[in-house]
């Protein structure tokens, strides 16, 4: 299969924009997380620690792809 590198760089910006995105909704959920354990609602900020975790996961899986695309 030829290699497209206009096709790799497009989908490495989209996954760029996608990472960036990850990001700033990690900051929003700590922010709110910060927020419930400081309200009591310590058993929902747990809740926001998993998805954060989740979120922290994927961005490493991402950013992985992207270094791939970017180098193909």
């Amino acid at each position: 299969m030829p290699n497209n590198s206009d096709a790799n760089i497009a989908t490495a910006d989209a996954l760029t924009l996608l990472l960036h995105n990850q990001h700033a909704l990690g900051a929003a959920i700590e922010e709110v997380t910060k927020w419930l354990s400081e309200k009591g609602a310590e058993a929902v900020a747990d809740n926001a620690v998993t998805a954060m975790e989740t979120l922290d996961t994927n961005a490493k899986a991402i950013s992985d792809a992207i270094t791939r695309l970017r180098h193909l």
